[in-house]
């Protein structure tokens, strides 16, 4: 396998000799598209032909014991249930990050400021109640979806070797996930915020050894105050979406090379 430039293939035609579907064929002129532009099939070919190469054997897949031709991105997605947590993830994400046009945390020292945002938004702000819903809908079912593909993976045997990394990525993002949620739980400043994180503030402190020093950290104080919403705001908003999408796609691609397992 090389990365030399291959000779120039007629795309086109050969979208239009093939019988495929309106989402096939989206998906498939956008990947020569990109591919055009930053040879992604030759790298992905690349990583697969090394992997191979250090003698890893998987187990066939349904697509190779039944020669299913690739097609299983239709219907293997509701068999992992992997799908319905990164579609919740992304309609997560776009709906957090229009609403962060009109939310941010209190900045004048006093933190109700936040909580009149959120009544800003829920009240005045044209289709707020809608977008916030949908923000705090899609982050449930993002939490009800990871749980329930991490019950899938381990009933269907899918960690056993040679995915025990993967699963090991599983546990970490699960556990991110809940903290998406958390910090998120907080932003509004309500009563539900403002007594959730006093639990988080009694949890860190039962920690032995190192638990004042987690509660500064996490929470800037042994009591809730305005640093503590500024954190949960940076971990809500910076920090683990960066994390949570970097471990997403390192997630997805370890599927993509190794396939689908298999039930044991």
């Amino acid at each position: 396998m090389s990365l030399e430039r291959k000779d120039d293939y007629d795309h086109d035609a050969w979208l239009k000799e093939k019988d495929l579907s309106p989402v096939e064929t989206t998906f498939l002129t956008a990947l020569i598209w990109m591919d055009k532009r930053l040879r992604i099939v030759d790298y992905l070919e690349i990583l697969e032909t090394l992997y191979y190469r250090v003698n890893l054997q998987m187990p066939k897949s349904h697509t190779e014991q039944y020669n299913l031709d690739n097609k299983f991105w239709y219907w293997y997605p509701l068999y992992t249930l992997g799908l319905f947590s990164t579609l919740a993830y992304i309609v997560a994400a776009v709906s957090g990050a229009l609403l962060g046009f009109y939310y941010s945390p209190a900045t004048t020292g006093d933190p109700t400021t936040a909580y009149g945002q959120i009544e800003f938004i829920m009240t005045e702000l044209q289709f707020g109640f809608f977008l916030r819903s949908l923000h705090r809908w899609a982050a449930q079912v993002m939490v009800a979806a990871v749980f329930l593909h991490m019950l899938r993976v381990y009933f269907t045997g899918a960690y056993k070797e040679p995915r025990e990394l993967n699963w090991i990525l599983g546990i970490i993002l699960i556990s991110l996930t809940m903290g998406f949620g958390y910090t998120g739980y907080l932003l509004p400043w309500d009563q539900l915020a403002f007594w959730a994180g006093q639990i988080g503030v009694e949890m860190a402190l039962s920690v032995p050894l190192i638990g004042e020093w987690a509660a500064q950290l996490v929470f800037g104080g042994f009591t809730l105050s305005q640093s503590t919403l500024q954190r949960m705001y940076i971990l809500h908003v910076f920090l683990l979406p960066f994390v949570v999408t970097t471990l997403i796609a390192i997630h997805i691609g370890i599927v993509w090379v190794q396939g689908i397992a298999e039930p044991h």
